[in-house]
């Protein structure tokens, strides 16, 4: 399995006991959804390996809590600290309306309902604060907030989101 291929879903923060048992710090808003799964991979080195989950439940509601087969002392959880966990794109949950992962809207049109076609979603920006869609306009790239306020709709069949941006934000990068 490549990482293009998963998502990101967590990363295993401490042991939990003695006998092997670890703690993974999950990036969502919904752990719930993966309290009962049956594997994982996980990040070793450039690789991921998949590892079968013998037991799980969420510890403090946010951590979840993992008996991974084979792995049942110290030094072998030890070996897993800090290690990230993904899962195959397609054990994403659906997301319906204007919700969308950030991954989906790559190549997406983006459209202003003053400014007209904006260009072509490139990337998308989460290392700042407020997390941006880097988008192509011929040679210039265009930073655009994602912000609800800025949404109008997201079109997935047309692979387009129109967007209504401060007046004047979009002709600051032309």
């Amino acid at each position: 399995m490549r990482k293009e291929d998963c998502f990101y879903l967590g990363k295993i923060v401490k042991k939990y006991g003695f006998k092997g048992e670890l703690l993974a710090k999950l990036d969502t808003d919904e752990p719930e959804l993966y309290k009962n799964l049956e594997s994982v991979f996980i990040a070793l080195g450039d690789d991921l390996v998949p590892f079968f989950i013998e037991k799980s439940s969420l510890h403090k509601s946010t951590l979840l809590r993992m008996r991974i087969e084979d792995v049942d002392d110290e030094a072998a959880a030890d070996a897993l600290l800090k290690s990230e966990l993904y899962l195959p794109l397609d054990m994403l949950p659906k997301l319906s309306g204007n919700q969308f992962y950030f991954h989906e809207i790559i190549g997406f049109t983006m459209v202003d309902v003053e400014f007209g076609e904006v260009g072509e979603i490139t990337a998308v920006n989460d290392s700042a604060a407020q997390p941006l869609f880097e988008v192509q306009k011929g040679d210039k790239q265009i930073l655009i907030p994602i912000s609800d306020e800025f949404i109008v709709r997201l079109e997935r069949t047309k692979r387009e989101i129109v967007v209504r941006t401060p007046e004047g934000l979009i002709e600051l990068y032309l």
